[in-house]
């Protein structure tokens, strides 16, 4: 096992966990917010009491953003102080503030601790010799529309 304090020394694996919740957040959109005052946002104007939707997908793949968003890129993380804990608004697969999901941070330790174990334990190979299809259905949480196939083979 690769104990939890060896993660610091890992950037890349941090990279690829924040460019796989980039394209593949939990939840397209976030849970409704209320405006509490009158405001103007991009030739908007949103009345205080509005009902808002983020929609966390589109903030993702906006081009105006990220560069070649449809991309998986994890080297655009490296060396960046974007982080996925509602700092930067760019990234927000929690939602982003005070009401931001309050289990951000015990998610992401468990997602890089097991990332980080199961890459150094098992080689994994596609189980499907065709290419891999990453297309999602609609709802209101993210799932694959196609299940991936692949075999975990012990590292020796």
């Amino acid at each position: 096992m690769i104990p939890e304090d060896d993660i610091d020394k890992m950037p890349y694996l941090k990279a690829v966990l924040k460019e796989t919740l980039r394209l593949h957040a939990p939840a397209a959109l976030l849970l409704p917010r209320e405006s509490t005052k009158d405001v103007k946002l991009l030739g908007y104007d949103i009345p205080s009491g509005t009902q808002v939707m983020i929609n966390a997908w589109a903030i993702a793949r906006d081009p105006s953003i990220w560069e070649e968003p449809e991309e998986f890129s994890p080297e655009r993380f490296l060396n960046t102080p974007t982080d996925y804990r509602g700092l930067h608004f760019e990234l927000i697969p929690f939602g982003a503030g005070r009401r931001g999901c309050p289990g951000t941070s015990f998610a992401i330790a468990i997602g890089e601790f097991a990332l980080e174990n199961l890459v150094y334990k098992f080689e994994f190979t596609s189980a499907d010799e065709d290419s891999l299809d990453m297309t999602e259905r609609d709802g209101m949480t993210v799932k694959r529309k196609y299940p991936i196939h692949v075999i975990a083979t012990p590292c020796e």
